[in-house]
């Protein structure tokens, strides 16, 4: 009897063992997107049996679930739930709702697996104050208008970043000063229970005290008279936005522009535009994104590629079609070393077309660094930038609060980057516009800095082919 009583112990043990394993995994996570453990490449199935999401207090659960790459009911294998995991905390925080994001394996219970997501949300009210230069950049304002307090546009800003929970957002602009303009836009109504089909409408109507009317050495000429308002305008659009899978969009939109200009730009401008003291015209056009990176506002890997066509005008008077290609691409290539590759190019047809649609570089995000101070008009062309990158800075700033739980933590990080251009715009009638029809490019250093997530100022000195240098600096990104 003694002889069979150690046997007796250590079957004892083994159970005992195994009943306290299956405790410990029902009570903590097995995995999680903040560890670093990897399964190899088992084969071993198992089967989701269900996705527990906490944190999502306004968010609705259909919308966090719309970016997620795996499904209850559906089998992998723990290799490949890892990775799918590290895939949905990357379009979770790319939906720009959250501030922080984990994926966890919560569970098993023989084969059977459970997820959980926790998310954090940030804030998604801004009602501010805000003040806007009227000027292209900082350094223009700064050099070329002296800093004149006259050149700023002022008044309020409302906005909504998930005003149903379903990652809907809402725009109000109430802005005096320079310009008086009122503006309204709301994105993401869901059109269908798949979350498939979604539109966005707005609307935006003011008037100026400034006018462009014509571009002569890659400046820009203002019509300006006395104090008065010299422009009206009123803009509207609807767009219809298909989504099928998490990566690509697709976006059909139609709209209508309306200025009401003063007889004095035509004066000088007669090219100005085919029509006379109105400029009026439908457009349609279509858009297509593709997305995959690791972080959106700041991508450190992945590619982003978009392709549109528009069609401006129904009649001989405005008559545009425009094709517009931009790709982005970016690798690690060693330990806080990365690459960044991108190119955009831009198809006007026919050639010949009146100044208010012969817009090209330094116009809506199409910037070549070292140019800053320069637009360059033009029917064809585009660019090709090459970038190196290393991180300097990765730090959190704890700020103990109770009260303000969504800023407690700051996270601030530092790129020190080099970086190289290149480009060509063609210009049927150039003028005295000498760098359209010219081989173009710069190069430079700088060092970019990332606040909440999401906040991006760049600092950059370049030098451009006539052998100008400069600090420039940045606030949103350029494509």
């Amino acid at each position: 009897m003694l002889q069979k009583r150690p046997y007796f112990l250590l079957v004892t043990l083994m159970l005992f063992c195994v009943g306290a394993q299956a405790q410990l995994s029902a009570a903590t996570n097995l995995f999680s997107t903040d560890d670093q453990a990897s399964f190899g490449d088992s084969l071993q199935q198992y089967t989701l049996k269900a996705i527990t999401i906490t944190g999502n207090k306004l968010t609705r659960r259909s919308i966090i679930l719309r970016e997620v790459a795996f499904r209850e009911e559906e089998q992998y294998s723990l290799s490949e739930l890892v990775r799918k995991f590290g895939e949905t905390k990357r379009q979770l925080m790319n939906t720009g709702l959250f501030r922080e994001v984990v994926v966890s394996l919560q569970s098993m219970e023989g084969k059977d697996a459970f997820v959980e997501i926790k998310v954090k949300e940030r804030w998604y009210v801004y009602p501010i104050p805000f003040a806007r230069l009227v000027d292209r950049s900082f350094d223009e304002w700064v050099i070329e208008k002296h800093m004149s307090l006259t050149r700023i546009n002022y008044g309020v800003k409302l906005t909504h970043r998930n005003t149903t929970g379903r990652n809907d957002q809402l725009y109000i602009y109430l802005m005096n000063g320079y310009t008086k303009q009122l503006s309204f836009r709301y994105d993401g109504l869901y059109l269908d229970k798949g979350l498939h089909w979604s539109t966005n409408f707005g609307f935006s109507l003011g008037k100026v005290k400034e006018l462009v009317y014509a571009t002569e050495n890659n400046k820009l000429l203002f019509y300006k008279h006395n104090d008065q308002f010299v422009n009206s305008f009123f803009r509207t659009a609807i767009e219809f936005s298909y989504r099928r899978a998490i990566k690509t969009r697709h976006t059909f939109g139609l709209g209508y522009n309306y200025e009401n200009v003063t007889d004095t730009v035509f004066k000088l401008n007669p090219f100005y535009s085919e029509q006379k003291k109105a400029v009026r015209y439908p457009e349609v056009y279509y858009r297509m994104n593709y997305t995959n990176v690791d972080f959106l506002p700041y991508p450190t890997k992945g590619y982003v590629s978009e392709l549109g066509v528009v069609k401006k005008g129904l009649l001989h008077k405005v008559n545009l079609w425009q094709l517009t290609a931009k790709g982005s691409a970016t690798w690690p290539v060693m330990q806080k070393y990365f690459v960044n590759l991108r190119a955009a190019g831009v198809l006007k047809l026919p050639f010949k077309q009146p100044y208010v649609t012969n817009r090209l570089l330094g116009y809506d995000g199409m910037l070549m660094q070292g140019y800053e101070y320069y637009v360059i008009d033009g029917v064809a062309g585009g660019y090709g930038k090459a970038a190196l990158f290393r991180e300097v800075l990765n730090r959190v700033i704890r700020i103990p609060s109770n009260k303000f739980e969504r800023i407690n933590n700051i996270p601030i990080k530092m790129f020190a980057k080099i970086y190289g251009n290149t480009g060509y715009a063609y210009n049927p009638e150039p003028g005295k516009n000498y760098l359209c029809n010219r081989f173009l490019y710069s190069s430079g250093v700088g060092l970019d800095i990332i606040l909440f997530n999401d906040f991006v100022i760049k600092l950059e000195w370049s030098a451009n082919r006539l052998g100008e240098k400069g600090l420039y600096l940045h606030r949103r990104d350029y494509f």
